[in-house]
């Protein structure tokens, strides 16, 4: 796992003493989509706007057909928009009539924003409408004022950190129409800002809703640009054909605009709105409710601890660290906000611009079910591997009881020795039931995926960036683990902020830098504690064997020296029964040295923080060099493929982590 299993809470009484996670409610679902198309400027949208605007209409009518015949509760349907002037707006429009909500990432700071998609014509208009004033022209004018409108009306996060730069080469251009260069460099930068808001759309969304005329094949940023972007991270588009919106095409996959497609026909479009709303892996089902109402346990259970006691012995870490005391208590959710929790959140409340209302939010929807899942996670998982390992353990025992009459008894009260090996058999077959019943097994599986995709996710959030719908991973068994996570953040949404040079700064150096530095810090250590463990735990087992082997040998020769007449016969017979209760016990315990390293994977787990630990250096390194220049003007889009970076790094290693244990259900040691 990406962090540390367990965390430590102040030395306060237990919160929870029921059997519900007390103040967590099951996520809501939540349909979200975007909508992208042309600008007024373009001639088959301006030739064919009422007919666009029927068809858009029409689908968003379905949307809320599908979305009201839902058995679940629902939030309302949110729209994304960058809210350009034409096709964004038109959808903008519609939602909100329907009391959808509506969020826009901005590619500009907002009065910047309006100045470009106002389209003036000189570089006085523009200048008056980024301070904020009314523009000459009147048609600039009234698209100015519908921008600021529809603005006013919605959720925005914007993206303001190099509005000086692209005011001066926005400016530039206007003062200078004429000058190649000039026009070059302000569409240049234009174009990555637009696209860097598109992708945090693209995000967001479960559905793009596209007005394209299939032909333009646009910018960077641009609609067929956004539709690619779309479709390349597994989220579905509804084309809505610009020269004639009679036609609507569903399209899957990048390479749906290679080929092209049959047109949508109401059955397809609802079908698809269906499949989104309600998918086969339905959130509300048994296991997501049952993770909201589990039993929660303050503190570690002692039998429990045989897994961790193993690491401690076989860790290296000393024999202080080996007998100490391995009780640990579970960090409630009403604990974390003022325990674990409250460095990181001082320090994003820090944040120049940011918002305490968004910040609550994460605190109760993200951190509190983090704190849930974590708990829950870290007792299943002592319960599982410590069970296993207990029974590997009782396995010698049982064998090594079964045998110690030998030399410590006669065959006429051998039964006791008998009775002690049956209820240790009995103890195994116990542990391996209840552990089987219990699900110990799929629970820590299911509640640790949970918690790993929590931990990270308020670093995400206050930057806007999100996992896209086509790249979560699935589960061997369910994926109401990712469906949960997914409808949690999906949930919050953007952040109502305004990303500027500070902003973008502090969110780098005091929270994505630190927590890939403590991440780094953390499999870096456990790769070295684990692989220490695995060598140990291997050279104990063949010690053992060694051991057996020597007694074995030590034994045949008492038995060649009693037939040579060397050694007196009685003594061979004698030490018969020690030697042979040597030679069954000895493998009996290097077997279960060796099935404990067998069954732990510790070397398979230290390759994977060590893989893990290098990503994160990388990660480490290029945060270092890109905040090392204090005058370096940052830019999202790089700050954001960081935590993305960041984010696949979580992802690999949960994955990997899955692929060791998945077939490990707890057994019998054989």
């Amino acid at each position: 796992m990406s962090a540390p299993a367990t965390t430590t809470s102040p030395a306060t009484a237990p919160i929870f003493s029921t059997r519900t996670a007390v103040g967590i409610a099951l996520p809501s679902a939540r349909l979200s989509l975007g909508v992208t198309g042309h600008r007024n400027s373009n001639a088959a949208f301006a030739g064919n706007r009422a007919a666009i605007d029927a068809a858009l209409t029409g689908l968003f009518d379905a949307i809320d057909h599908v979305v009201a015949s839902q058995p679940d509760a629902r939030a309302p349907t949110r729209l994304h928009s960058l809210l350009a002037h034409g096709a964004d707006l038109m959808g903008v429009e519609r939602a909100l009539l329907r009391g959808w909500q509506v969020a826009a990432p901005l590619p500009f700071g907002a009065a910047l924003n309006i100045a470009i998609n106002a389209h003036p014509a000189t570089a006085g208009d523009a200048r008056a409408m980024i301070a904020g004033g009314v523009p000459a022209c009147a048609d600039v004018a009234v698209r100015a004022a519908e921008m600021q409108r529809l603005t006013a009306q919605v959720h925005c996060l914007v993206l303001a950190e190099q509005d000086a730069t692209v005011s001066r080469l926005f400016l530039a251009m206007l003062d200078a129409p004429g000058d190649a260069l000039a026009v070059a460099a302000y569409a240049g930068i234009a174009s990555d800002r637009v696209a860097a808001a598109g992708r945090i759309m693209i995000e967001q969304i479960d559905l793009l809703v596209a007005i394209w005329d299939g032909v333009t094949p646009g910018t960077t940023g641009g609609t067929r640009h956004t539709i690619a972007a779309a479709l390349d991270q597994g989220a579905p588009v509804i084309w809505i054909d610009a020269a004639d919106p009679a036609r609507r095409f569903i399209l899957r996959a990048p390479e749906s605009l290679l080929v092209r497609a049959q047109v949508a026909s109401d059955d397809d479009i609802t079908a698809l709105l269906q499949g989104i709303a309600s998918p086969p892996e339905a959130l509300l089902d048994a296991r997501a409710i049952h993770f909201h109402t589990e039993q929660w346990h303050p503190r570690s259970s002692r039998r429990f601890h045989a897994y961790r006691r193993i690491e401690a012995l076989f860790g290296g870490r000393g024999p202080g660290k080996a007998l100490a005391a391995l009780g640990q208590r579970y960090e409630t959710p009403d604990a974390i906000i003022g325990g674990s929790a409250a460095p990181m959140l001082a320090r994003a409340r820090a944040l120049p611009g940011g918002d305490g209302a968004y910040l609550g939010e994460i605190e109760t929807q993200v951190l509190r079910r983090f704190a849930w899942a974590d708990g829950l996670s870290t007792y299943l998982s002592d319960a599982y591997r410590g069970g296993m390992v207990t029974n590997f353990l009782l396995s010698a025992m049982a064998i090594t009881g079964g045998v110690a009459y030998l030399p410590f008894a006669t065959s006429d009260t051998k039964w006791p020795f008998a009775l002690f090996e049956l209820l240790l058999l009995i103890a195994i077959l116990a542990i391996t039931s209840i552990g089987r019943k219990r699900r110990w097994h799929g629970r820590w599986f299911e509640t640790r995926r949970v918690a790993e995709y929590l931990r990270h996710a308020p670093l995400l959030l206050l930057l806007g960036v999100a996992r896209p719908p086509g790249r979560w991973p699935r589960g061997s068994e369910t994926i109401w683990p990712e469906t949960y996570v997914r409808r949690v953040l999906r949930d919050l949404g953007l952040p109502p902020v305004i990303i500027s040079q500070a902003y973008l700064r502090g969110a780098l150096e005091a929270l994505l830098a630190g927590h890939v530095r403590a991440q780094h810090a953390y499999h870096s250590t456990k790769a070295q504690r684990l692989t220490t463990v695995h060598h140990r735990l291997d050279h104990a087992s063949e010690l053992m064997f060694k051991l057996a082997v020597a007694a074995v040998a030590l034994y045949l020769l008492l038995v060649l020296g009693g037939r040579l007449g060397l050694l007196p016969a009685a003594l061979v017979l004698a030490a018969s029964k020690s030697f042979t209760f040597m030679g069954v016990a000895l493998p009996a315990l290097g077997g279960a040295f060796a099935g404990i390293r067998y069954f732990g994977d510790f070397e398979r787990f230290a390759a994977i923080s060590e893989v893990t630990a290098e990503k994160l250096e990388a990660i480490e390194a290029r945060l270092a060099l890109l905040l090392s220049d204090p005058a370096c003007e940052l830019c999202y889009a790089e700050a954001a493929a960081l935590a993305r970076a960041m984010d696949d790094v979580v992802i690999a290693e949960i994955e990997s982590w899955q692929a060791v244990f998945a077939g490990k259900q707890i057994a019998v040691p054989v």
